[in-house]
């Protein structure tokens, strides 16, 4: 096992994650090492100098352990392994090294609601038979009806169908029921068991100690249920009334958790909390609990003046009284790319109402120029912030994966109706004219898992390296100058007056003046133009950067932010 120590960059201190730029990393679909199809941590390392190069200050992995991939990766059956396919735990070791020493911190994820079918536990638990122990790390239930053969209560997945599955006992007889709030090779663990919550504790150490620097925790507000288990109605809000979402005694997961957390400098815990309720949601970031949660509303808002100043007022708002920085997405891997999203006449986006999204037509031209200035005025908002690998290249949401290629569980267990997260998720373009676009090496035995755009060949880091006016070119100058600046990243935000309700603007000052040294270091304002014409600049020194050119006359353009020296 590796001793941190030195081993861990230096850069921002312990609090290195409040101004973080962190850059989402789906193994599979990032770079493929062996010409199998399919990404894996040997494709990480050799293109780690391609982040370094791009600015970020650290990775989150996707679940990178073995699975049998259900839900590609989050069923864990091994939470101290690496999957085979994408490597060894030598392998990540030598990641963690590796990226280390070009000052990239290394965030991975935990999925601790639930484990995979395959994970020795359940496996166990399915032998032991009704009242064991061992079933009591779960979820096992008798049916309800006089057979038993009508599930425990009325809780429906999140992936579709009832959350319960009934197994087959030892005996051969029609046995008791399990709990899975997701897939049902994806059993939820139960929180309420000593077990539980010690082998997690221990799965935080083993990583730390290994050199990781951060936990993101998936479906972090799912983990403890009502052991009365209880029906629930369609309309229950999140909350203590409710069986198995943000319930009060979750919060005595994460206390513990931080407590593991601080036992080595410097490491984070992020939350995935999606939840309405933003006073609720404020209170995983309070004294003691996790250091950030992602902020959802701001990924899920239209692209509208009034309604994207609303949710960055909340968010601020939210964070301020427990101090912890806020965190800006604009996409992951589990919802539509940001280019085809603004490109739509409806420009929101929600989980539940994917199919609806998709009946539009996307102007892929519109939404990249509005892709562009969103990213702008996401990197200039205080606190953190999260690209998911291909934003910086500008990839749309391929929504023509043909049926038989789909891969997603969601698409599978809603017969279509939903169409799921694959589109989101295809391999990523490095090289060439043709798929697979340098994402296999030169003679690959298989194609990529997912089927790439023909179209893509303009997308490519390769063809966009060598432009100018690239998407690319746009995300380093733009991380280049918030990495430079005191004025960006965590620290304060003043909101200045505009003549049109479609135009957002603020000013950001350092926190300490003259810490950062270089050309960036006085404040830095942001104008973001959502109106339908152009506008003046407000007073500045100079054009920092701006996401699209400014018209002839020095007015700056619908859908275009700029970044001003002050």
């Amino acid at each position: 096992m590796h001793e941190t120590g030195s081993c861990v960059p230096s850069g921002g201190g312990d609090s290195w994650w409040r101004s973080a730029a962190i850059y989402q990393l789906y193994v599979r679909s990032f770079a493929d090492g062996n010409g199998d199809g399919v990404g894996d941590l040997a494709g990480v390392r050799s293109c780690l100098a391609y982040l370094a190069d791009l600015g970020v200050d650290a990775i989150w992995f996707n679940p990178w352990y073995p699975s049998p991939m259900s839900d590609a990766g989050y069923d864990i059956s091994d939470y101290r392994g690496i999957e085979p396919v994408f490597g060894t735990l030598a392998d990540a070791d030598a990641l963690i090294s590796e990226a280390h020493a070009m000052g990239i911190r290394i965030i991975i994820d935990v999925v601790p609601n639930h484990a995979s079918d395959q994970h020795p536990w359940f496996t166990a638990a399915l032998a032991a038979g009704p009242g064991s122990a061992e079933r009591d790390r779960f979820w096992f239930r008798p049916g309800r009806g006089p057979s038993g053969d009508e599930p425990p209560n009325n809780w429906q997945s999140i992936f579709g169908g009832p959350a319960w599955t009934r197994v087959t006992e030892p005996d051969g007889s029609p046995g008791e029921w399990y709990l899975h709030l997701f897939a049902p090779q994806q059993p939820d663990y139960n929180w309420g068991n000593a077990d539980v919550r010690h082998e997690f504790e221990d799965v935080l150490r083993f990583w730390f100690g290994r050199g990781v620097d951060g936990i993101r925790i998936d479906s972090g507000a799912l983990l403890t249920k009502d052991p009365r288990l209880p029906d629930v109605g369609l309309d229950e809000p999140p909350g203590p009334g409710h069986p198995f979402t943000d319930r009060d005694d979750v919060h005595d997961v994460y206390r513990s958790w931080r407590a593991v957390a601080d036992e080595y400098p410097g490491r984070v815990l992020i939350g995935e909390i999606w939840l309405p309720d933003a006073a609720r949601l404020a209170r995983y970031v309070t004294a003691g609990e996790l250091h950030t949660v992602f902020n959802f509303p701001y990924l899920s808002c239209p692209w509208d003046a009034a309604a994207l100043r609303r949710v960055i007022e909340e968010t601020l708002a939210l964070n301020e009284p427990a101090g912890a920085p806020a965190t800006w997405v604009l996409s992951n891997h589990d919802v539509d790319r940001i280019v085809s999203r603004y490109g739509r006449a409806d420009t929101a986006f929600d989980l539940l109402r994917r199919r609806y999204f998709h009946n539009f037509p996307v102007d892929l031209a519109l939404g990249t120029k509005r892709a562009r200035a969103a990213a702008l005025l996401t990197m200039a908002l205080p606190g953190s912030v999260y690209i998911y690998q291909g934003e910086e290249l500008g990839l749309w949401e391929v929504q023509d994966i043909p049926d038989d290629l789909r891969q997603d569980p969601i698409w599978r267990r809603t017969h279509g109706a939903d169409p799921g997260r694959d589109g989101s998720r295809v391999p990523l373009p490095w090289s060439g004219t043709e798929p697979p676009f340098g994402f296999s090496p030169p003679g690959a035995g298989r194609e990529p898992w997912l089927p790439q755009p023909k179209e893509w060949r303009d997308l490519t880091v390769e063809a966009e390296s060598a432009s100018d006016d690239s998407m690319l070119r746009l995300y380093r100058d733009a991380l280049g100058i918030r990495r430079a600046s005191a004025a960006l990243g965590d620290g304060p935000m003043t909101w200045l007056p505009v003549a049109d309700g479609g135009v957002l603007a603020f000013d950001r000052v350092p926190s300490a003046p003259g810490t950062s040294g270089g050309d960036a270091d006085g404040g830095v304002r942001c104008v973001a133009n959502l109106s339908a014409g152009p506008v003046e600049l407000p007073p500045h020194a100079a054009v920092l950067l701006t996401s699209g050119p400014l018209t002839d006359d020095g007015l700056l353009p619908p859908d275009t932010t700029a970044w001003l020296s002050v």
